[in-house]
């Protein structure tokens, strides 16, 4: 059965909307694979507190792009092969990479110091403010200013 217990609805988006994505992602992750029985509507949305025709339209989504089969009084599975999951993966990849970059563009980075933030918070114990200083792009010899994490300010520099 696909657990819902991690589900958090957020604010901005529709809550169907955010029931299709909480399951392509848990397909793609390897927590939700074919076979796998969701919850009936009304417990879903009993669940969720939200209204079961939510639920019915974000069931009717997935339903159309071919990720459950359903049958009318019936329970509903999943039906994940291996290549949609492939094409799952990158239609969620290509969505946030494109979402990362405008918010980056947006806060006045150009793609070099993208690439220097992204490559900071890589690690994911990487917490906490930093601070931007002043860098050299050995490439084209010339300065920029690029995250700096606190702890490399006070010396302790992580590669």
């Amino acid at each position: 059965m696909v657990d819902f217990n991690t589900f958090r609805s957020e604010d901005g988006t529709p809550v169907y909307r955010q029931i299709v994505l909480y399951i392509k992602r848990g397909a793609v992750a390897g927590s939700i694979a074919d076979g796998d029985e969701l919850p009936s509507r009304r417990v879903l949305s009993a669940r969720l507190g939200i209204n079961p025709n939510t639920v019915q339209k974000a069931y009717a989504m997935l339903e159309s792009e071919g990720l459950i089969e359903s049958r009318s009084g019936a329970k509903s599975y999943m039906t994940l092969g291996e290549e949609r999951v492939k094409e799952l993966r990158a239609e969620l990849l290509t969505s946030d990479i494109r979402s990362m970059i405008n918010a980056l563009r947006q806060s006045g980075l150009n793609k070099q110091e993208a690439l220097v933030l992204i490559d900071r918070w890589w690690e994911p114990d990487e917490e906490g403010p930093f601070e931007w200083s002043e860098q050299e792009d050995p490439a084209e010899g010339r300065a920029f200013k690029a995250p700096q994490m606190q702890a490399e300010a006070k010396g302790d520099r992580r590669k």
